[in-house]
């Protein structure tokens, strides 16, 4: 039965499972699994995809659970579906360029009723004997992108809305305890909700942070909340921008090509700095606090980092704090 209000705050995510970035070693994968059970309280949340690692991240996730002797009971999966495994057949993956390594496969989209259904068997059959409990489409909103026009873009909605359809049959059915969806354009979000599918969860990425946060999603957040629609905040720090790393939203950024968007960070740093607290607490407190967010999916792929993600799942912000962001232009 899915609970909103009983899940816990943190949400692990599975990217460096799949190697994203960089292969990480199975060693490292098995202790960063190991420290999300020594600092986190049962169960642990974590999400997954089909697409990350083209399936390694559900594959290396079922095998280090089983390895350090997880009971089913102990973890609840969520499997955002919409991407297959397919053969290998070129040097690296398609589907995301220079962004996955040391892969055996590659993945392919597939939304629709059916392909959906493939996309949950297939996912299942990684995780065994695990299992996801929620679901959802995955990248909704870039299915839409890739539209050839109008008339394709109204077949790929209508694609979307028989993917839950779907799901919506799995849940009745008992197989899955609740639906939802994931996007980076949380317009596709919208777009969904407003078409009549009942969502029981909602993960925006790149969508609410402390640097980039419109009034239009606050309202609408306010009312998936209100519909008692639980909230993910993930990607709050901008794929590791804005705690000093070099990718923004999934790609590599320099100072020279983008200087305003450096310029932003050093301010932020700056007001940080100030108040004693470090750029990681500060996106994360203001992450969490955003109407209808019950959980911040955090992702590292170093097990030392895993206690202070905990902690950056319940920091909070300071009234002090805020008004100085405010008073520097960045909120």
């Amino acid at each position: 039965m899915f609970d909103r209000d009983a899940l816990p705050p943190i949400l692990f995510g599975t990217t460096p499972l799949g190697n994203i970035y960089r292969a990480v070693p199975e060693e490292d994968k098995r202790e960063l699994v190991a420290a999300w059970f020594r600092h986190a309280e049962s169960p642990v949340f974590i999400d997954s995809a089909g697409k990350y690692g083209a399936g390694l991240a559900l594959e290396s996730l079922a095998r280090n659970l089983g390895a350090l002797g997880v009971a089913p009971g102990e973890v609840l999966v969520s499997n955002k579906l919409g991407w297959k495994r397919a053969p290998l057949k070129t040097p690296e993956p398609t589907f995301e360029p220079g962004a996955w390594f040391g892969l055996s496969h590659d993945a392919v989209q597939r939304i629709g009723y059916e392909g959906i259904l493939e996309c949950h068997e297939e996912g299942n059959a990684l995780l065994a004997p695990y299992e996801a409990r929620l679901v959802s489409v995955h990248d909704p909103d870039e299915y839409l992108a890739a539209a050839d026009g109008a008339a394709d873009g109204e077949r790929r909605f209508r694609d979307i809305l028989e993917a839950y359809r779907a799901l919506a049959e799995l849940k009745r059915a008992g197989k899955v305890d609740a639906v939802g969806v994931g996007a980076k354009d949380w317009g596709s979000i919208r777009r969904i909700w407003d078409a009549g599918v009942a969502l029981d969860w909602v993960m925006f990425a790149n969508s609410w942070t402390v640097m980039r946060h419109p009034l239009e999603l606050r309202r609408f957040m306010e009312e998936l909340a209100a519909r008692g629609v639980a909230i993910f905040n993930s990607a709050v720090f901008h794929g590791g921008f804005l705690t000093g790393g070099e990718f923004f939203d999934y790609r590599k950024v320099d100072r020279r090509s983008e200087p305003e968007l450096f310029a932003w960070r050093d301010r932020f740093e700056a007001v940080c700095a100030e108040f004693g607290t470090s750029p990681a607490v500060a996106a994360a407190a203001y992450a969490r606090e955003a109407p209808g967010v019950v959980a911040l999916a955090l992702s590292t792929s170093r097990a030392d980092r895993v206690a202070e993600m905990v902690a950056l799942a319940r920091a909070e912000l300071g009234e002090d704090l805020r008004r100085a962001l405010v008073d520097a232009g960045l909120l």
